[in-house]
């Protein structure tokens, strides 16, 4: 008979769940350059990196508030930002290259999911936010964008409150997802 083989990385990506409401705390700079390291070896066509991460923590949190209202055309700062103490924005920076921009973008969409794959895995709370607002002009300008540079969407992240429920996650059914090359 032989023995069941641990899966580590099958129960973390099976246990992960957007974490909506978070605590004030937050992982270090040094943590989350850890984290960077392993997710930025994502499968990444002719090893571009067309990608970046950007922290946003305290009052950078009300300067993007600020630059949503401004996009969005209200006249009060967004509140939504201070709903984690730390916001990592991720970026796609489309290189000159063979690789199409499509590519690459998916490329920085797969750092950002492993991002929060491996933070929800050392126990924080992450939730990914995106929207209309992530190619807005002030919303870019607050950012720091460059020209070939795309925002995706934020990573909100916080500690993972203790009175949170679980959860009940839908199964997925595998099958109506899965088919063959007719």
């Amino acid at each position: 008979m032989t023995e069941p083989v641990e899966r580590p990385v099958l129960a973390a990506v099976a246990g992960r769940r957007s974490w909506s409401k978070v605590t004030d705390v937050a992982p270090s700079d040094a943590e989350l350059l850890e984290v960077l390291g392993a997710a930025g070896r994502v499968a990444d066509h002719s090893a571009l990196r067309p990608w970046r991460v950007i922290t946003l923590r305290g009052d950078d949190r009300v300067k993007l508030g600020r630059a949503l209202a401004k996009a969005e055309g209200d006249s009060k700062p967004s509140t939504k930002p201070l709903r984690a103490p730390l916001l990592l924005a991720v970026v796609v920076s489309v290189k000159k290259s063979k690789v199409p921009a499509w590519e690459q973008e998916a490329v920085a969409a797969g750092v950002a999911h492993m991002v929060s794959l491996l933070l929800d895995d050392a126990g924080w709370g992450v939730f990914w936010r995106t929207g209309g607002a992530t190619r807005a002009k002030p919303v870019r300008k607050a950012h720091g964008l460059k020209k070939g540079e795309e925002l995706l969407g934020w990573l909100y992240v916080g500690g993972k409150p203790s009175t949170a429920r679980t959860g009940r996650h839908k199964t997925i059914n595998a099958k109506a997802h899965l088919s063959s090359m007719p």
